[in-house]
Order: C-alpha cells, then sequence, then structure tokens
C-alpha cells in the first residue's frame, strides 16, 4: 500500500517484506504472513474515492416522511359522535385486532382460491383494483338491475379483505397498500369498498407505529374530515364510515389532536 494517507497511520499488523519469488499472489495463502501480504495487495488496488452507480427507477417515489401536525375539520353541528360511541368502537376495534393476531398465522398458510391474484407490491394501479374494483377504479355506473343484484364478480366489485388475504401481507406490504388506498381516497369520494380494507388493513397495523404509518393514519383522518364537512346532511350513509375512521386513528391509535370533541 502505497497511499500517502497509509504513511501516516501507524502499522497494527507489521508483515515482512515479501520476496516476489516465493509468493504468488494467485495462490490460497500458506500461512498468516501470507495472507496479510495479500489483504495488504488487495488494499492496494482499491481506489481511494468510490462513487457508487444508483439507478434512480428503483427508488421509491417517496423519500422522504413529512409528518404534518395538521389538525382535523371541525363536524358540522351535530355530525360528531358521541365520546360514549367512540369508546365503544375502540373496544369493538381492539377486540377484532385481538381476533385478527390470533388467527394470522393459520390463515397465512392457506392457499388463496383460483380466482384471487394479489398483485405485486409495486402495482399501486393493480392494488386499487383489486380493494375497490373495477366499477369505483374507472367509475363505472351500474345499471339499475346491476345495482339490485351485483353478484359476486369480485373483478368488477373488488375483493373483500378477508383474512385469508390480508394475512398474506407484513406490515410493509399493509403500509404500502393503505397508501395506495389512501392515496385514491385523496382524489376521490369515500366509498365502502374503501372503507372496509381500511378498517381490515388498520386492523393488521402494529404497535409502535413507524413513522411512515404514523403519516399515513393522520393523512386519512384529515382527509374523512374533510369529506365529512362538506355531508349536507346527518342521514349521509357515509357519516358512520367517516365518523369511525377518525375515530380509530384518534382514539385507538393515540393521535388526541385529531379526536372529535364532544
Amino acid at each position: 500500500m502505497k497511499s500517502d494517507v497509509e504513511d501516516l497511520m501507524p502499522r497494527l499488523l507489521p508483515v515482512e517484506s515479501c520476496d516476489t519469488e516465493e509468493y504468488n499472489s494467485n495462490e490460497p495463502p500458506r500461512n498468516p504472513q501470507e495472507y496479510l501480504r495479500q489483504v495488504q495487495r488487495e488494499a492496494s488496488l482499491c481506489p481511494d474515492v468510490v462513487v457508487a452507480q444508483i439507478d434512480p427507477k428503483k427508488l421509491k417515489k417517496k423519500q422522504s416522511v413529512n409528518v404534518s401536525i395538521t389538525g382535523c375539520l371541525a363536524a358540522p353541528q351535530g355530525f360528531s359522535p358521541s365520546l360514549k360511541w367512540q369508546q365503544q368502537q375502540v373496544s369493538k376495534f381492539s377486540e377484532v385486532r385481538q381476533s385478527v393476531n390470533k388467527h394470522r398465522q393459520h390463515w397465512k398458510s392457506q392457499f388463496l382460491d383460483d380466482n384471487v391474484v394479489m398483485p405485486k407490491m409495486e402495482d399501486e394501479d393493480g392494488w386499487k383494483r383489486f380493494c375497490l374494483g373495477e366499477n369505483v377504479c374507472l367509475d363505472i355506473q351500474l345499471k339499475e338491475e346491476d345495482k339490485v343484484n351485483p353478484g359476486l364478480d369480485y373483478v368488477k366489485t373488488g375483493f373483500p379483505p378477508f383474512l385469508s388475504i390480508v394475512s398474506k401481507l407484513n406490515q410493509s406490504s399493509v403500509s404500502a397498500v393503505l397508501e395506495y388506498l389512501i392515496n385514491w381516497f385523496e382524489e376521490r369520494d369515500f366509498a365502502p369498498q374503501l372503507g372496509r380494507w381500511l378498517y381490515a388493513l388498520l386492523a393488521c397495523l402494529e404497535k409502535p407505529l413507524l413513522p411512515e404509518a404514523h403519516s399515513l393514519i393522520r393523512q386519512l383522518a384529515r382527509r374523512c374530515s374533510a369529506v365529512r364537512a362538506n355531508l349536507e346532511s346527518k342521514d349521509d350513509d357515509r357519516l358512520s364510515a367517516l365518523n369511525l375512521m377518525i375515530c380509530i386513528v384518534a382514539r385507538y391509535f393515540e393521535q388526541n389532536d385529531l379526536a372529535d370533541k364532544e
């Protein structure tokens, strides 16, 4: 090693000078001295500065996590739930999480039906169609007869979050699908299929929350409050589901600044 930096540093393992005729670097070391000589020779061939060749296409779209401290929009008069209702929902949600954890290993090992093909994790559009169905994702207007008897075409209506499906998702996958659905929700209206999947994914989300998950659920609560603020009637079918999402995020996951106050 002939680096200038090497000359300034003390030698921790002094090695005797080698005879090139006796030592062949292409052969395996025969003793400790030859091994150290080989290490020195390999180190001397390494450049002082190495620059990694990074393919930008392989980087995730969002590398940084920005946690907003913005709260939820206040509910219109009479639209927010009571504290008792919120406590009841947190208790039920806790029971659901315990049941999921209890049976998760069993369902994780079960094979899915042939018609259930889970998308690859990086396929955001594929997951949106898988969870919400083509009718919702493509905004297809159903005929009256289809509304009465929609059938079980899961490609069109979306696959329900069966335990056999969500049990196949690890924590990074749960966060990824949650992010895909929240991204969709940011630009679209609330749908029943969305509510079912959000509830199931939150039930699979482990504590303590990772920073990414923490940011996502706060984003979800804020979006729910924004949609709720524009509802015109307390009889709107979406109100209960929106209140439930806000309640779970604020009360169960302890984002208390987002909670509805009585």
